[in-house]
């Protein structure tokens, strides 16, 4: 008889677990994005605050100064990924966090004492730091979240990325023309990433093993629908690198993400630039409407999640088709827009922003697209994978400002500005083709903690030589990724049939497919 697990409380450990995540994602963006809008007060005081230094900066050093976060962002991807299967998401999600609030804090002083040379390394030292961030919170992610769950404590988590850039667009320009002027975004983004610390390092766990105030219905429910054992935390599973290195759904996720990074950071990095010279904007007007798109991300955010919950709960599609129908809508529809935004001048300046808007709006699907498709793969190796994407990925907003400063050698001429639109365009659409055709959401192979032990082998060909169940239950999962507790047959394997080749290759291709792939429980 299949016993029923209890989920816990409608809000348990796992929902406060996204939800501090949720806020360290809000802190460290507004630690990072708040450049784009640090820069224009900096090299423009007269539209801020007049009574703090103005920079002679150039669209050059502008451009190195916002790719220079990413110099140091790449280079820890993979130790991120490393260091929370090692010691957990929780230092490691702390040490980041409190280093970004230190370069906050020090960041006026060193412009002060260094110029634009000085802003690139504190930048890039803050790069090195939230490299580790995202790896974590996917290896973090990967422990509390049951499969059924995963795209809603995976998006909540990942609303933090659009609140953190509306906070910072929307508030940096409000605080530059204030009276603590523009060193003053420093300071306040600095002060909010110490408060995170603080209340993480009570509050946040590891897994649920280790949760101090968790429920054990809770507890139960997650370890159990993960298939974990006792004592599961404490092993250490080999990565098997060669298996995800040749894997095709994790490629094709790589290339897709790539092409996500360089349509997004174009909006991201540049929106400030072509609103203030193509559409001739203020200061304060410019970090207002720069920040409206990401209110619509945030909303549409919602609109993505609940439909997909609710095909999900319908079974109306597979989890695979599912993901890759939110990413063509995140990734095709702003294609089409951006093009068209390039054709757009300030006498057309309400109808650029109404775009632009919808732009990053529709981008929101990305999450339940592809974000969320390394803890598909291998919950397990999650924060693995995540580290491999975003080393690769994240050498995308390197090249993309410094690209946009070649193109864009006058910021107010608007042909200039369409080549860098249909760029990120063509590279958005041919990105989102590729997974169409090769990505998938169906737990790997890889993901099982034995797969690289003989026993793994040994153990697919037995289970399918069985021509009963000998009174065991098995767990298997469905071609949708959620998992169905229920007692199946597997296939009998007669002793004629195992004298031949042929049927232990059928053995191996059976145990091979992941819709196939069982776990025996007592």
């Amino acid at each position: 008889m299949t016993k029923t697990l209890v989920k816990g409380p409608w809000f348990g450990i796992r929902h406060l677990q996204a939800l501090l995540i949720f806020f360290n994602i809000v802190v460290v963006y507004f630690s990072r994005i708040n450049v784009s809008v640090s820069v224009v007060a900096m090299t423009n005081a007269n539209t801020t605050n007049p009574d703090f230094p103005e920079y002679d900066w150039n669209e050059k050093h502008k451009s190195v100064i916002i790719s220079s976060f990413y110099w140091g962002y790449i280079f820890t991807q993979f130790p991120g990924g490393y260091l929370s299967r090692r010691f957990g998401a929780k230092i490691v999600m702390f040490g980041s966090t409190i280093c970004s609030a230190i370069c906050c804090v020090l960041t006026p002083l060193l412009i002060s004492l260094g110029g634009w040379q000085a802003y690139c390394a504190i930048r890039i030292i803050m790069g090195l730091a939230q490299g580790v961030i995202f790896p974590a919170i996917h290896q973090h992610l990967g422990k509390w979240s049951p499969q059924k769950e995963r795209n809603f404590l995976g998006t909540i988590s990942h609303c933090g990325t659009d609140c953190g850039i509306i906070l910072s667009m929307g508030v940096s320009g409000l605080i530059a023309s204030s009276s603590i002027g523009w060193p003053g975004i420093s300071y306040v983004s600095g002060g909010a990433c110490f408060v995170w610390c603080l209340i993480w390092l009570i509050f946040g766990y590891n897994n649920a093993p280790s949760a101090r105030f968790i429920t054990p219905e809770e507890r139960e429910y997650i370890e159990s629908d993960l298939l974990r054992e006792d004592n599961f935390h404490q092993k250490n599973i080999p990565v098997p690198w060669l298996a995800i290195f040749t894997s095709v759904p994790f490629l094709s996720l790589l290339v897709v993400r790539c092409a996500q990074a360089w349509g997004y950071t174009t909006l991201q990095a540049e929106i400030p630039s072509y609103m203030a010279g193509v559409l001739n904007m203020n200061i304060k007007s410019n970090a207002l409407f720069s920040a409206l798109p990401y209110v619509a991300m945030f909303c549409l955010t919602f609109v993505y999640l609940f439909s997909a919950d609710f095909i999900i709960a319908k079974r109306l599609l597979t989890l695979t088709v599912l993901r890759k129908v939110c990413n063509t809508f995140a990734l095709w529809i702003p294609a089409g827009i951006m093009i068209g935004i390039g054709f757009l001048d300030e006498e057309q300046k309400t109808l650029a922003i109404v775009l632009m808007i919808l732009n990053v709006g529709f981008n929101a699907g990305a999450t339940i697209g592809s974000t969320l498709n390394t803890i598909d793969l291998s919950s397990n190796h999650a924060g693995v994978l995540m580290g491999i994407v975003n080393t690769i990925a994240n050498f995308v907003p390197i090249v993309t400002p410094l690209l946009v400063g070649v193109i864009v050698t006058d910021e107010h001429d608007r042909t200039l500005w369409q080549i860098v639109f249909i760029i990120a365009a063509a590279i958005f659409f041919f990105g989102n083709l590729v997974y169409i055709i090769f990505g998938s959401a169906l737990t790997q192979p890889w993901d099982a903690p034995n797969f690289l032990t003989r026993e793994n082998v040994e153990g697919s060909i037995n289970d399918f030589s069985k021509p009963k169940l000998n009174g065991k239950q098995l767990l298997t999962s469905t071609g949708d990724g959620d998992k169905v507790n229920s007692i199946v047959t597997p296939e009998v394997v007669t002793a004629d049939k195992l004298t031949n080749n042929g049927a232990l290759n059928h053995a191996f291709e059976l145990s091979e497919k992941p819709e196939n792939r069982s776990v025996e429980t007592p």
